[in-house]
């Protein structure tokens, strides 16, 4: 720490811990100012430059050092001064003080706390950076936070001086205007008749209605920022334009039908969208089948003699198109037609923020939810483009068996493909960057999963990434390089699958005319309600994240839908309080809530207790007996941070969790829930079980023995 940071704490703390000490808070309150009126009015008329200046730099000195007092002293403003001059001084003095406060927070804490939290910081800052004039406007207008802790937080961004002392000034001015009238009511009680006076309770009315008002203020200066440039028009066709129709665009659209609104969803491929034709439906299927030539290979743990499994590769992936089109009329134009919905197959084309262009015709609707999804990421890999690789969208065409088949990416798409196709007889090797699979679990479940796989024989090599396709003499290798020591090597392979991430869906629709702003992630940029930096059109789904799930865009799709009906009168915030996924390989890894690698790089406090599936009977009976629960709670509470479970079926038992801490529910609940024996469900209650002999009572176990000893003389 260097000396003048040091000086500054050390004066920091001096003038805080005098003011408590010697009792000056006694003077900032209004029972004291009252019983001081006459003579501070008497001063005020003979020496009222002197007393102006006084109060000034008194109010600086309070506000840089966020003591408390800083209403009163505006209320005193009002019965000093007047409105006008007492706003004037208040005005001018709240904001050196806040800007002197800012500065010292800067100084004091910026570089511990970036240090500490330099990734979220950093996202703070390009918001800072963005729009940060707006959002300290905002924070000074709706006086929901605290006064000094907006000085301390905006004292940890980037934030320029003179730009926050300025949005200070302004965005201060109503409510200091507000408080200050308020003064001068306050100056004028002599007795209780006078609480009732007109002019009293409509200040404080003012007092009360004043966050309402700046919020609405605040909307309407939002809103309308980007609108004023297209004109509105003056009826529309429809009151939503849902564009995509995966499992978001189905369910927003299918919501705004059902509650009797006019609704057209447009869809440029398939209904049903990735989850249905490219993504989970397939890929389940697959692996359904994979599983069945498993279990073949494992006959003798199960009583049988040897089996081979006899089938043709072809006929597996037929069966796969088969599913598709079992579940296709859930999602088909007929249904929901029927349902009220307009349904338009074509490329969408966003003209305006009320219009879209489909199929050479021009439809108008009040609000816009783009759910255009996702697609796989490519990377730059040299010469791949002499190959055709497969994606997680285009292997499902594939009726050839791959015989060497190359996975590049370790997340839960590469690591259910890769284990699927390796079950079915192709020789797969898994190619990840990271030092493990499945980077975004803990490491004993990565591990988990890696050592089942490896096991069954597929190979994975971590900590390698992809530099180039090479073809010799006919034949197809990967160079791959090690992460480690740069050392290269050439897989060869007859199939290759990218699978290493997808990318949103932004373009070729007009979003890039209209200027929609994207993250850094190349999503479309959401606040809390789905809005773009549109208020009438919203983004949900994989193109708008934070997850990439299907049931993630089902449940955005709720608040999208029900936001742009009735946003104007009640608007709800997304909830991703309490989300689950999972990964369906063997053993199937499901979580919900923080694991221990995020509780730790977020600084939570968290106690752990696990539970070992091998000692289920349920799972022993069915030779499934591998697999760990693991639950992070709050130290010395049952509430639940989250879970995660690897075992058979994980991503069904994960359910109970959920609901649990969706609704508050801890262990001991979950602990005294009867569960039907022999279930794989058990393990959710034994896991509860261990957390509750972790905390039994010792004390009151040693007093219940001496009172048994007692008992039986």
């Amino acid at each position: 720490m260097s000396l003048s940071r040091f000086i500054i704490i050390i004066v920091v703390l001096g003038i805080i811990g005098a003011f408590f000490a010697f009792d000056f808070g006694h003077y900032l309150t209004l029972a004291y100012v009252k019983s001081q009126q006459a003579a501070l009015n008497e001063m005020v008329a003979t020496q009222p430059l002197e007393i102006a200046a006084a109060f000034f730099f008194i109010y600086i000195a309070v506000t840089a050092a966020s003591l408390p007092g800083a209403a009163i002293l505006t209320l005193v403003a009002g019965a000093m001064f007047g409105v006008w001059w007492g706003t004037l001084l208040v005005s001018f003095a709240s904001s050196i003080g806040a800007t002197l406060a800012m500065l010292v927070a800067r100084f004091i804490l910026r570089e511990q706390v970036e240090a500490r939290f330099g990734a979220q910081l950093s996202g703070i800052d390009k918001g800072i950076e963005k729009e940060g004039a707006f959002y300290l406007f905002t924070l000074r207008l709706v006086p929901l936070f605290p006064f000094f802790a907006i000085n301390l937080l905006m004292g940890l961004t980037k934030i320029k001086v003179l730009t926050f002392f300025i949005v200070s000034q302004i965005g201060m001015l109503a409510g200091t205007l507000v408080y200050v009238n308020a003064g001068t009511q306050l100056a004028e009680i002599e007795s209780t008749a006078d609480i009732l006076s007109v002019e009293l309770l409509l200040s404080f009315a003012l007092l009360g209605i004043f966050p309402l008002i700046a919020k609405k203020i605040v909307d309407i200066v939002r809103d309308g920022k980007n609108l004023r440039k297209w004109s509105k028009p003056k009826s529309f066709d429809q009151n939503v334009i849902v564009i995509g129709a995966g499992s978001g665009g189905l369910v927003a659209a299918l919501i705004v039908a059902t509650v009797k609104g006019k609704v057209t969803l447009i869809e440029r491929h398939k209904m049903g969208g990735d989850c249905l034709n490219t993504g989970c439906v397939p890929s389940k299927s697959l692996i359904r089948s994979a599983k069945l030539a498993a279990d073949i290979t494992r006959s003798r743990s199960l009583g049988f003699k040897p089996m081979i499994a006899d089938f043709e590769f072809a006929d597996v992936m037929e069966r796969v198109q088969q599913i598709i089109k079992k579940i296709e009329p859930h999602d088909s134009v007929e249904r929901f037609e029927s349902l009220g919905v307009n349904c338009e197959i074509g490329e969408a084309k966003i003209l305006s923020p009320y219009s879209v262009e489909i199929n050479g015709k021009v439809i108008t609707a009040k609000n816009i939810i783009v759910a255009t999804g996702a697609q796989p990421l490519v990377p730059g890999i040299k010469n791949i483009e002499s190959v055709e690789y497969l994606t997680s969208d285009t292997i499902w065409e594939i009726r050839e068996q791959p015989k060497r088949l190359v996975v590049l990416g370790g997340g839960p798409i590469g690591t259910e493909l890769s284990q699927a196709f390796h079950r079915l007889g192709s020789e797969v090797t898994q190619i990840e960057a990271f030092d493990r699979i499945m980077s975004r679990e803990d490491p004993e479940f990565s591990h988990m999963v890696m050592d089942s796989m490896k096991a069954e024989g597929v190979e994975i090599l971590t900590g390698h990434t992809a530099t180039e396709v090479v073809i010799e003499n006919g034949e197809k290798f990967l160079r791959i390089e090690s992460t480690e020591n740069g050392e290269s090597q050439l897989i060869p392979f007859d199939q290759l699958l990218v699978a290493i991430g997808r990318k949103a869906n932004v373009t070729g629709f007009g979003l890039e005319d209209l200027g929609i702003s994207l993250t850094d992630r190349g999503t479309i940029e959401v606040d809390e309600y789905l809005r773009t930096n549109y208020p009438n059109i919203y983004a949900i789904g994989d193109v708008a994240g934070p997850y990439q799930f299907t049931h993630t865009a089902s449940h955005m799709a709720w608040y999208a839908a029900v936001n742009s009906l009735f946003g104007t009168f009640k608007k709800f915030k997304v909830d991703y309080s309490v989300v689950p996924w999972a990964t369906f390989c063997s053993p199937e890894v499901a979580r919900v809530g923080l694991n221990e690698t995020e509780a730790n790089a977020q600084g939570i406090s968290y106690e752990v207790v696990t539970y070992d599936v091998g000692e289920l009977d349920r799972a022993l009976a069915d030779e499934e007996g591998h697999g760990l629960v693991k639950v992070l709670t709050v130290p010395g509470k049952d509430k639940i941070l989250g879970v995660t479970i690897a075992a058979d079926h994980a991503g069904d038992l994960i359910s109970e969790y959920v609901l649990a801490m969706k609704h508050g529910l801890g262990l001991r609940k979950i602990m005294g829930t009867i569960h039907i024996y022999p279930t794989l469900a058990e393990m959710n209650k034994f896991a509860a079980s261990e957390w509750a002999k972790q905390h039994k009572p010792e004390g009151l176990l040693g007093f219940a023995e001496k009172f048994h000893a007692w008992r039986r003389g």
